[in-house]
């Protein structure tokens, strides 16, 4: 099917730029209706202060087949969550539900040092990050739930960096990080013992080496010359486009049997080998298994076999 979700309704929460965004316009791409969230608007930025806007989002989502919408929010702050979720309900109908919810809120970027152990870390900063990381997933969920079990089969996707594997014998650049990004694979363990029972669905999912827009830019490269940055960095051969990871979702979401991943830690480059999606250029980047088995091992890059 060309639009496997048309008339499925999705809410991605952090959907600025990055993961978030690639995310939508798939979902976007497979027909669905997608409200995206975010705090960076036309008319205002977030302390990220970068130019990428919800609504830059929205008209992707919309150009890709879909409808997107884009609705300012802090996800900090319960009454604003609240309203989104009260607006989607309204929007959609007497027999409004929610389909896919993907927790994808970070806005940490700057809040973190790598390698600084937690006692010379600033604080304010490391608790700040744990707040828009893992805080906000909870009030999301806690306000969007009863819409998305109002019918069974709903979908919740909490977008974390690293497989709960990978994580479990990895330390993660410091304290904090390390601490949130665990954080969201818990949470989708814990919300698929919630969820399961009711007819719902959680896993937690992770991207790669994520060509984002931020890290494109500390790179120094556009998408269509990432590969000038091999250079510097060898390892980045195995990265991948924000697509892929949407695509990941929208195959989870299409899926009629997707309960069998129900509190599942998974990967974009896993789900493409079950699904069958490629990233934009036709190859299937599998960034976890390449750091654990080339670049963490100390061998020179090389992605055979890994794309």
């Amino acid at each position: 099917m060309s639009a496997p979700l048309k008339g499925k309704v999705a809410l991605v929460a952090g959907a600025t730029r990055g993961a978030g965004r690639g995310i939508a316009v798939e979902l976007g791409a497979a027909g669905a209706t997608v409200y995206v969230t975010g705090r960076t608007t036309r008319a205002h930025r977030s302390e990220y202060d970068r130019p990428e806007t919800i609504e830059d989002t929205a008209d992707l989502v919309t150009g890709a087949g879909g409808h997107g919408i884009a609705v300012p929010t802090d996800h900090l702050d319960p009454a604003q969550v609240r309203a989104l979720v009260d607006r989607i309900a309204d929007e959609q109908g007497r027999h409004a539900h929610l389909d896919v919810l993907v927790n994808d809120i970070w806005g940490g970027e700057h809040l973190f040092a790598w390698d600084r152990p937690v006692w010379e870390h600033d604080l304010d900063k490391g608790l700040r990050l744990l707040r828009l990381a893992v805080e906000t997933h909870a009030i999301t969920s806690h306000h969007a739930l009863p819409l998305l079990l109002r019918h069974p089969g709903g979908l919740v996707v909490e977008v974390t960096d690293g497989t709960a594997e990978y994580n479990r014998d990895t330390y993660r650049v410091s304290f904090f990080y390390d601490l949130a990004k665990a954080s969201v694979l818990r949470m989708a363990f814990a919300l698929g013992h919630e969820l399961g029972p009711r007819g719902a669905t959680a896993v937690a999912l992770t991207p790669g080496w994520l060509r984002s827009e931020i890290m494109l830019e500390q790179f120094g490269v556009r998408e269509d010359n990432w590969r000038d940055a091999l250079e510097r960095v060898p390892h980045f051969a195995v990265s991948e486009t924000p697509h892929y990871v949407g695509r990941a979702v929208t195959a989870l979401a299409a899926d009629p049997d997707m309960a069998r991943w129900n509190g599942a830690s998974l990967s974009s480059g896993g789900l493409a080998k079950e699904y069958g999606f490629t990233d934009l250029d036709g190859s299937r980047p599998d960034a976890w298994r390449y750091l654990v088995e080339v670049q963490d091992a100390g061998k020179p890059a090389d992605t055979t076999g890994y794309r």
